[in-house]
């Protein structure tokens, strides 16, 4: 949850091995957009981005659902626009009541 949207988090089968070498993988990605940014180059901007997608997608944050209960991807979405959103304003009462 950040800012009131839901975001998918990693899929919870990855053993953490592989799971720790995807986010490693990511973080590369991620700075080598931040250096393509500051050289202004379009192109390393453009493999940079495929790179942080690629790795979101092998983490399970992005693609195919990695849940098969049948479950709705509300990846993205508006809390209040969801299911758990009676959920969400449950957990933000407990949270603000410590």
């Amino acid at each position: 949850m950040v800012k009131g949207q839901l975001w998918r988090c990693s899929n919870p089968s990855l053993s953490e091995e592989v799971r720790q070498r995807l986010v490693n993988e990511l973080m590369a990605a991620r700075r080598e957009v931040k250096a393509a940014k500051a050289s202004a180059d379009s192109d390393a901007l453009k493999a940079a981005r495929a790179g942080v997608h690629q790795a979101k997608v092998a983490l399970g944050e992005r693609g195919d659902v990695w849940w098969t209960d049948g479950a709705r991807d509300f990846n993205r979405c508006k809390v209040e626009n969801t299911p758990y959103a009676q959920w969400y304003v449950g957990s933000e009462a407990q949270r603000s009541a410590k």
